[in-house]
């Protein structure tokens, strides 16, 4: 009766236990592809050692012979072997060599077993979008994680049953049940266009010393990420080996200071609600006060007179604040949200962050007015590149997307991700305007480093002083320019970001020349046609111009020149001669176009500088002065007046040179 009735069910259970083996067959994980079928991840068969206790004869022995091949600690093996379990791994995942070893040895109670080993043939190529997985193939970051489910399949088994002394019973309950492989994943990245842009992301790394970087490319009317990466990376072949915070995806949740690259969508705001017009003047002094607090303008001495058209070009801080005043608080947070501002962008990748805001009912004029030109707002980089592409896209924002489609072993589509349209930010004729007016940002303004002989680009540069616990750090700075071409039909949106470099620090100065360097790449790979080839029938064909050479003329003979090819010329500075142009001499561009002429020593590139007296000035002051002829400041001492420099006012040194400002 006891027996019968009352342990019937765990004498049964342990009597299983005893005589059926479950070896456990790993599912293959799906395929990663991009967006045109080349292979990210895939993975391939190896052997992994268990053991069956129960088969072992001699456990002391057993665990001798087999640690010794696979290299593990012989005493711990053994007390392992010993113990009443009818399943144990002993190394998941071995090489080619200890597995033919192991079978060689022909032990009873081991045996080995085909798992899958995850491989990704480029390496550190788009890690922090692919990720990586763990010892039971499980996605522990990147799509890896997000898409585990469609990955990993569902495991199999291979059920045997043995006698007491451990031998295979013949027509017992042997199953096999096999696994189900993983789906296939097809992200909107292409591997070209990720290849172009950890090239330049290397370039950039190398020659500004940075702390880091960042580049996002966006296709703005379906949402579609087509390249991400970041420096420093991982080799997800071998995460391990790297610290964990090198896994970490800043791109999507790191928030940071925007700067001027912000003012995208500041303007846009201005525009929409109608509180100013693209002619309207304004005069910048080069500061302007706010509850009590002056903010400067980065140009020493401001830009004078000027057009809202130019606020925008030349970047000017003062202009820009009294706009957004001028729009007022709560017309100015209806535009972050519509932007996607303080909110996740809903991209498929883990770890995003929201960004950081004030809250609308704590915000004052000064909020108001620092946010303007992108300070006292935090956004991610993902948050930037979608509210960007919004412009791009004629107001409209939409998701940005990592997985075009998921597909079966049959190369069925079992999801499919169309593009998801978020919301309407502003009229299309409203961002048509913006268009237009980024279009002269890098024809005439802060943006001409971006510039690409053929092609009409749009942007805008950005440089933020880095915050720290006490406030703003001086010398750490974030360089970024934010843009999409081609202008009047975009196809490709880019944000990059370079965190602290050393030397030249201004977005115009180092991020810009990056983003023409990709964006010309990308555009000639997509086959995006030049200006004048891709026009409609209604519209008449551009005209363009061979810049002339106009370098070491004096100012006047130089307008002269331009205006024999229909050219205009904007100075800058008050010398007599000029001493560098952009375009360069030789570059082609719409008739009608400005060239910025320098009058004194070309500012960013290579030759010498001469170093201005900073003495008497402010941080600040001094700090804006070196800047503008593209010099960086080492201030020593807490006081608020410089009382000498090293090197001396009026020395000649290289771009890019630290002057040491001391300060009492």
């Amino acid at each position: 009766m006891y027996l019968q009735f009352y342990r019937s069910g765990w004498l049964a259970e342990n009597a299983i236990d005893q005589r059926i083996r479950d070896i456990p067959v790993e599912a293959k994980r799906g395929i990663i592809y991009d967006r045109n079928g080349r292979e990210m991840a895939v993975s391939m068969s190896t052997e992994s050692v268990y053991a069956i206790p129960a088969e072992i004869r001699n456990a002391d022995e057993t665990a001798a012979k087999v640690a010794a091949i696979l290299s593990l600690d012989a005493d711990k093996l053994a007390t392992k072997l010993k113990k009443r379990q009818a399943f144990t791994w002993i190394k998941r995942k071995i090489d080619d060599d200890a597995a033919r070893e192991i079978k060689k040895l022909n032990l009873p109670g081991i045996g080995l077993t085909q798992e899958g080993r995850r491989y990704y043939p480029h390496d550190n190529l788009a890690s922090h979008v692919l990720g990586f997985t763990g010892i039971d193939s499980q996605g522990l970051d990147g799509v890896e994680m997000t898409f585990d489910n469609y990955l990993r399949g569902r495991p199999g088994s291979i059920v045997v049953e043995y006698d007491a002394r451990g031998r295979e019973i013949p027509y017992a309950s042997h199953k096999y049940s096999p696994p189900t492989d993983g789906n296939n994943v097809y992200l909107t990245i292409d591997l070209v266009i990720q290849q172009i842009v950890e090239r330049e992301l290397d370039k950039v790394m190398q020659e500004t010393q940075a702390k880091a970087a960042t580049i996002i490319v966006m296709q703005p009317q379906t949402g579609e990420i087509l390249a991400l990466a970041n420096r420093p990376d991982y080799n997800p072949n071998k995460f391990s080996e790297y610290p964990s915070k090198l896994w970490r995806n800043v791109a999507v949740s790191n928030a940071y200071e925007p700067g001027s690259t912000f003012k995208i969508l500041t303007t846009t705001a201005v525009l929409g609600d109608q509180v100013v017009k693209l002619d309207e003047r304004f005069f910048d002094p080069g500061g302007i006060e706010v509850q009590g607090r002056t903010i400067h303008c980065w140009k020493h001495g401001g830009h004078g007179s000027q057009s809202f058209r130019e606020v925008v070009e030349n970047s000017c801080n003062t202009g820009f604040v009294t706009v957004g005043l001028r729009l007022g608080k709560d017309p100015f947070y209806k535009y972050l949200d519509n932007f996607g501002l303080g909110k996740l962008t809903g991209i498929d990748l883990p770890g995003e962050a929201k960004g950081i805001m004030i809250d609308q009912n704590k915000a004052t004029p000064i909020n108001i007015a620092t946010m303007s030109m992108g300070q006292s707002i935090a956004v991610t980089p993902i948050q930037l590149v979608s509210a960007v592409s919004a412009v791009a896209n004629d107001g409209l924002r939409t998701r940005p997307q990592i997985v075009k489609e998921v597909r079966n072993k049959n190369d069925e589509v079992i999801r499919g991700f169309q593009p998801d349209v978020q919301n309407q930010v502003v009229d299309p004729a409203i961002a048509q305007q913006v268009k237009g007016v980024l279009e002269s940002v890098v024809a005439n303004g802060t943006g001409r480093n971006a510039y690409i002989d053929g092609y009409r680009i749009a942007g805008k540069t950005g440089t933020a002083q880095k915050v720290g616990a006490g406030g703003y750090v001086p010398g750490k700075y974030v360089a970024s320019f934010s843009g999409f071409a081609p202008a009047d039909n975009p196809q490709v949106a880019m944000l990059v970001v370079i965190d602290e470099p050393v030397g030249l620090y201004y977005g115009g100065q180092i991020a810009a020349p990056v983003f023409g360097a990709v964006m010309k790449d990308i555009l000639q790979y997509l086959k995006v046609a030049p200006n004048g080839t891709n026009n409609t029938k209604e519209s008449a064909p551009v005209e363009h111009a061979l810049v002339p050479n106009i370098i070491n003329m004096l100012v006047p003979d130089a307008i002269k020149e331009l205006q024999k090819v229909n050219l205009n010329a904007r100075i800058e500075e008050t010398g007599e001669r000029i001493a560098d142009q952009i375009p360069k001499p030789g570059s082609r561009v719409p008739q009608g176009s400005n060239v910025l002429l320098y009058t004194l020593t070309p500012r960013y590139l290579a030759g010498e500088i001469t170093v201005p007296d900073c003495r008497g000035s402010s941080l600040r002051e001094a700090s804006e002065v070196l800047a503008e002829v593209g010099l960086t400041i080492k201030p020593i001492g807490e006081g608020t007046n410089a009382i000498k420099q090293d090197p001396l006012p009026g020395s000649k040194v290289l771009p890019g040179t630290t002057i040491t400002i001391f300060f009492e």
